[in-house]
């Protein structure tokens, strides 16, 4: 079409278009005055008196009341001998890594069959050294030795780990099948310019600690900051690797030039999202104490569409998502969206996070998600993946029912853990079941980043407490509880600036008891005094070592009883910057298993017969025929 032809199409379409407004205008006219005539024309209303009728009421919906066991927990930290205190290293200056510590670990580092405490803890800043306000001696990670009852004994210099560093998180697994379980640390940078990583690899030798940080090639990038680590075997060859997630690109000239406030209260804490992205590390364990980071290679570095690393982690959930036998991993960022990498059984993985509906909120927007845990927790198949996120954002609680389709369902609101959870900071966060019925409890710490957030948010406050809820089971209206003070005592309720949480069995009694790790102040020891006779098995795996890992991490063990079948996994790594018990706990209510069976990483299968309940046992998986161990 010429020039020419356009302008004459333009001006019949400004013809047409005038003629059409006109004839609409007819139109609206004609109606209007049909309209009046009708409304003068019209007969009088007939006025009635009102009456007053009756009407019956709406039915309203019966709610099952459900009450929580009697199960309370409490705080024995004075007795039992711990008197750790987290240092953060905080002067005022606000910088962000002061206030994500730190993390805990329950591990048997002596093989005695109690479990033991370790602590992360931060130090004074190297510019702050020598100041006013700066500890005389420099604070240690912290690791204490249990003698079987409960009671603890500071052995942190005897053993050789008496190492200052700004400790963030602790992956604890037996990299080399010798029987004792190693000690990986991770942590921010201390200087503006370190010299070397600041993670740090301590080898178990028969009961003290060698680092072999360096030999190993696991310290991290220059100036790297770690926080979520997990031993796992990715490649199922027997052996741990090491899976090590950073959090924001920060240093200090960098926090200290960006303008954030605390709304007219003076300088703030920064937010991730003004911070840089970060990669993630997959040491794969080559044997001989050595590791390569293969993690570009294995699909596990995602960057945005600008090319920029889109990491912010702070936790991770090593799961076998899909039942195929090869551990998965669901990754916790903070502001960005969450990531869900699948094992493709070939050294790689596959990012599917958002089409499997767990990287956003419902709404499509990125949370600012810390603790993370997964669970079988209706004891029929389907499993839950929940992340602990930021003040005023729910607790996601994401349900799988089947990985065919792999698309989880965020139930939040409708299982009764959304609501409760959301005014609240949410770090730690785990599964485990407390009360030993055999359907797995939720339990959060919680605690602010900003020790003054109530001068400008009346809702919030820095120490917060923490929460518990109990399963009720699928059936009911309320799927998860949450549990008053009154059923689970006063002191797990008491507010702590709560960071990592573990669980484990601290005095040998068959329950799970709680171990919450503070930002700048005392843990909590939480002993749990439930008295509701409920059996239970403890099992302890032992991998062959050849073609499953010693510690069995990433086996499964499932207990048939009638109809259901309780299902767990062996897997330290739990909740935020931390790692919870090795055995595994498995409460029966008052009934007694049918069938116990176990899964071992390498894909056999052993059923087990006559288990002892109500102590604990340990599994040990026989070798393969032809090969030595």
């Amino acid at each position: 079409m010429t020039e020419h032809d356009e302008q004459i199409q333009e001006s019949d379409d400004s013809a047409v278009g005038r003629a059409f407004w006109r004839s609409f205008a007819v139109i609206i006219a004609v109606v209007g005055v049909g309209a009046s005539y009708w409304y003068l024309s019209r007969p009088p209303v007939k006025v009635v008196e009102a009456k007053d009728v009756k009407r019956p009421e709406a039915a309203k919906r019966e709610r099952a009341k459900v009450e929580p066991p009697d199960a309370r927990f409490v705080d024995v930290t004075k007795e039992s001998g711990v008197d750790f205190v987290h240092f953060n290293g905080a002067t005022g200056a606000k910088l962000l890594p002061e206030t994500m510590g730190g993390g805990v670990a329950i591990l048997d580092y002596n093989n005695d069959g109690f479990q033991d405490l370790l602590f992360t803890s931060g130090r004074a800043w190297e510019w702050d050294e020598g100041k006013p306000g700066a500890p005389v001696q420099k604070p240690t990670l912290k690791l204490y030795r249990n003698d079987g009852k409960g009671h603890f004994t500071d052995v942190t210099k005897e053993v050789g780990l008496d190492v200052p560093m700004q400790g963030m998180g602790i992956a604890v697994g037996d990299f080399d099948n010798d029987g004792w379980p190693d000690i990986y640390l991770t942590g921010a940078p201390h200087a503006n310019a370190p010299k070397k990583g600041s993670n740090k690899l301590f080898h178990n030798v028969k009961g003290k600690f060698v680092d072999v940080t360096d030999a190993a090639g696991v310290a991290g990038r220059v100036g790297g900051w770690s926080t979520a680590a997990t031993w796992v075997d990715v490649d199922n060859d027997g052996k741990l690797d090491l899976v090590v997630f950073e959090y924001v690109d920060w240093n200090r000239d960098y926090d200290l030039s960006q303008p954030f406030t605390l709304k007219g209260h003076g300088r703030g804490y920064g937010r991730p999202r003004e911070f840089p992205g970060t990669q993630p590390y997959l040491f794969h364990n080559d044997g001989n104490g050595k590791f390569t980071d293969i993690a570009k290679k294995a699909g596990l570095h995602l960057n945005d569409y600008n090319g920029r690393p889109m990491g912010k982690t702070l936790g991770v959930a090593p799961i076998d998502v899909n039942g195929d036998g090869w551990i998965d991993l669901v990754v916790a960022n903070d502001m960005v969206q969450n990531f869900l990498f699948i094992n493709q059984r070939n050294g790689t993985f596959k990012e599917v996070g958002a089409d499997a509906s767990i990287a956003f909120d419902a709404g499509g927007t990125a949370r600012g998600a810390m603790g993370i845990d997964s669970g079988y927790v209706r004891n029929d198949g389907t499993l839950a993946v929940a992340v602990g996120n930021f003040a005023n954002e729910m607790t996601a609680f994401y349900v799988l029912q089947s990985p065919d389709p792999l698309i989880f369902k965020d139930a939040a609101i409708s299982c009764g853990v959304g609501p409760p959870s959301r005014i609240f900071l949410k770090f730690g966060l785990f599964f485990f079941d407390y009360d030993l019925d055999g359907r797995l409890d939720l339990f959060e710490a919680n605690g602010h980043l900003e020790n003054d957030i109530s001068k400008v948010q009346e809702s919030q406050t820095y120490a917060q407490p923490a929460q518990l809820f109990w399963n009720a089971g699928p059936d009911q209206p309320d799927e998860f509880v949450e549990v008053p003070a009154a059923k689970m005592g006063e002191d797990l309720k008491r507010p702590i600036v709560g960071r990592g949480a573990a669980f484990g069995d601290l005095d040998g009694d068959g329950d799970l008891d709680v171990v919450i790790a503070a930002c700048g102040g005392p843990c909590r020891i939480l002993r749990n005094d439930q008295k509701l006779n409920h059996n239970w098995l403890r099992l302890k795996l032992v991998g062959n070592g050849v073609t499953s890992n010693r510690d069995a991490i990433g086996s499964w063990i499932d207990v048939t009883i009638g109809k259901e079948t309780i299902r767990r996994q062996v897997m330290p790594t739990r909740s935020y910057l931390s790692q919870c018990e090795l055995p595994v706990t498995i409460g029966l209510g008052d009934k007694k298993p049918d069938a116990v069976r176990i899964r071992w990483p390498d894909g056999s299968v052993q059923e087990l017969k006559d288990v002892p309940i109500g102590k604990a046992t340990t599994i040990e998986q026989a070798k393969p025929v032809g090969k030595a161990g």
